[in-house]
C-alpha cells in the first residue's frame, strides 16, 4: 500500500531538531549571499541567475519530517537564491490530480507510488528530467531504483527517500534469555517458531487493521514471500499482470504466509488479527509477550516512549530470511520519487540537487530517514534501524523491488487486494481469495 497511509499512521510526534548547515556563512557583510564562500562550493553546479526565483514542491511528507527536509535544503536556497515553497499533505494522491487537472500543478512533486507517477508521465503532464539530474541519479542509485522513475524509456524522476520492508522485529533480551538464535533462513525461522511454541512463547504477533486500508500488511507478507520463492523476474510479471494474480505459484506463496498468519499456535486468535491496528500489532514484542513481528523499518516510530532500539536493546530487527538461496537477497521496500511539472532552470536545479549525495548526507544528519543513494555516508544515520536499512540497500547483493500493491492499478493494489487479504485472514480459502482479485483486474 502507499507510504502516505503507512507513514501517516506510523510516525510518532518527535521534537524538531534545530540544525544549521552553515547558511549564515554564505552571507556577506552586507546581508547578501556570498556564493563563492567555502560553504557554498558544493552548490556551484546549481547556481545561476536565480535570485528571487521560486520553486513549489508538493508532497505527502508532513510535520516533523517535512521540517527536516526544509532544513536539509536551506543552504541550497541561500547559496543559489532559489526560494523553495514546500507543501505537505495527507491527501496527496487525491489532491495532485486536482491540482494538475485544474491547471495549478506544483513545480515538483514527491511521488510515493511509481504507478501514480506513470499515470502523469503517460498523460504528457511531466517533464523529462534534465541531463544533470539523470547523470546524478545514474551515479547514485541502482538500476532497480532508476527503473521506477522511468516511463516509456524516458527518465522522469530520481529516487528520494526509501524504506525497507523486509524486516522481522524481535526482542534481543528474550532471545538472550531463551538462547534463541536469529534465523538466517526460512526453515530456521520456522524451527524457531516451533521452539517458541514448545517454550510457551507466542512466536508471532500480527495486526492488519488500518481503517479503509485494512489488509495491507498481508499484501506485504505475500510480496516478500513471493520474491523469496519465485525471484524478482516472476514478481515483476505478477505485478504487471503478465502472469495471472492467481497463478499456482502465488497460491503456494500465500499458503506459505498462512502457515504463520493463520496458525493459531503461532499467532493466537486468528480472527483478532483483522481488528488489531497494525500500529499496535507488534508492541507485545517489546514486552516479550511474543517472539517476532514482520514489519517495515518505519515501525521503529511505533514503539512506546522509552523503548530502546538496538542489537542489545529492547527491540531490534533482522532481515526477513531467504527461502530459496538461488533467488539472491530480495529486498521489498518503498520510497518517493521527485518528478517535475515544469522545466524552468531553477526547477531543474532543485530537482538535480535532490539527487546528490550532498543532499542525502544533509538529510541523513537530521535523522529518521533512509535513502537508497549509494553515496550517502552510513555513519550519518543515528538510528540503528536506519543504519541497518542503508546497509541492506547499499549491499550490491541486494535485489530491490518496490511494494507490489503500489505498482498495480489502484482498483486492485489499494482495493480488491486489501479487501481480499482481510477476507482471507478471516477464513476465506487461498484459491478463492486470489481468484477474486484476478477477476477484478481491469481489462
Amino acid at each position: 500500500m502507499t507510504e502516505v497511509w503507512k507513514r501517516g499512521r506510523a510516525v510518532a510526534v518527535i521534537g524538531v531538531l534545530a540544525l544549521s548547515f552553515g547558511a549564515a556563512a554564505c552571507s556577506d557583510d552586507g546581508g547578501g549571499t556570498d556564493k563563492d564562500s567555502a560553504e557554498c562550493q558544493p552548490y556551484k553546479d546549481f547556481q545561476g541567475d536565480f535570485n528571487d526565483k521560486r520553486v513549489t514542491a508538493f508532497s505527502p511528507i508532513r510535520g516533523v519530517e517535512a521540517d527536516k527536509f526544509e532544513e536539509a535544503w536551506k543552504t541550497f536556497e541561500d547559496c543559489t537564491g532559489i526560494d523553495v515553497r514546500y507543501e505537505g499533505t495527507g491527501e496527496f494522491e487525491s489532491q495532485i490530480p486536482v491540482r494538475v487537472d485544474g491547471g495549478n500543478p506544483p513545480d515538483v512533486a514527491f511521488f510515493p507510488q511509481p504507478g501514480l507517477l506513470q499515470r502523469f508521465a503517460t498523460a504528457g503532464k511531466l517533464k523529462a528530467a534534465s541531463a544533470k539530474t539523470k547523470e546524478l541519479a545514474t551515479a547514485n542509485f541502482s538500476k532497480d531504483w532508476l527503473a521506477y522513475g522511468t516511463v516509456g524509456g524516458t527518465f522522469y524522476a530520481a529516487p528520494l527517500g526509501a524504506n525497507v520492508k523486509s524486516f522481522v522485529w524481535y526482542s534481543p533480551q528474550l532471545f538472550k534469555e531463551k538462547n534463541y538464535k536469529v534465523p538466517t533462513s526460512w526453515d530456521e525461522m520456522m524451527t524457531l517458531s516451533n521452539k517458541m511454541v514448545a517454550d510457551g512463547v507466542r512466536p508471532w504477533c500480527v495486526g492488519i487493521e488500518s481503517g479503509v486500508a485494512t489488509g495491507w500488511p498481508v499484501t506485504d507478507w505475500l510480496e516478500d514471500v513471493l520474491l523469496r520463492t519465485e525471484g524478482p523476474e516472476f514478481y515483476d510479471q505478477w505485478v504487471t499482470h503478465k502472469v495471472p494474480f492467481n497463478d499456482p505459484k502465488v497460491v503456494a506463496a500465500l499458503d506459505r504466509v498462512g502457515s504463520i498468519m493463520k496458525n493459531p499456535q503461532f499467532v493466537g486468535d486468528v480472527k483478532r488479527i483483522s481488528t488489531l491496528a497494525f500500529q499496535e500489532g507488534g508492541l507485545p514484542v517489546a514486552e516479550k509477550k511474543c517472539g517476532m513481528h514482520r514489519q517495515a523499518s518505519f515501525y521503529a516510530n511505533n514503539w512506546k516512549d522509552g523503548t530502546k532500539v538496538g542489537e542489545d536493546a529492547d527491540v531490534f530487527a533482522f532481515y526477513f530470511p531467504p527461502i530459496d538461496s538461488s533467488k539472491g537477497k530480495p529486498v521489498l521496500g518503498g520510497g518517493e520519487f521527485v518528478a517535475a511539472f515544469a522545466d524552468r532552470p531553477e526547477v531543474q536545479a532543485f530537482q538535480a540537487f535532490l539527487a546528490t549525495e550532498e543532499f542525502a548526507n544533509l538529510r541523513a544528519k537530521t535523522g529518521s530517514w533512509v535513502t537508497a543513494n549509494n553515496k550517502v555516508d552510513p555513519s550519518l544515520f543515528a538510528g540503528p534501524i536506519d543504519q541497518l536499512s542503508v546497509k541492506i540497500l547499499q549491499d550490491p547483493g541486494s535485489v530491490f523491488r518496490f511494494d507490489g500493491s503500489d505498482l498495480m492499478p489502484s482498483s486492485v493494489g489499494s482495493g480488491t487486494f486489501w479487501k481480499a487479504a482481510t477476507d482471507w485472514v478471516n477464513g476465506k480459502d487461498t484459491k478463492s481469495t486470489l481468484d477474486f482479485i484476478e477477476s477484478s483486474w481491469p481489462t
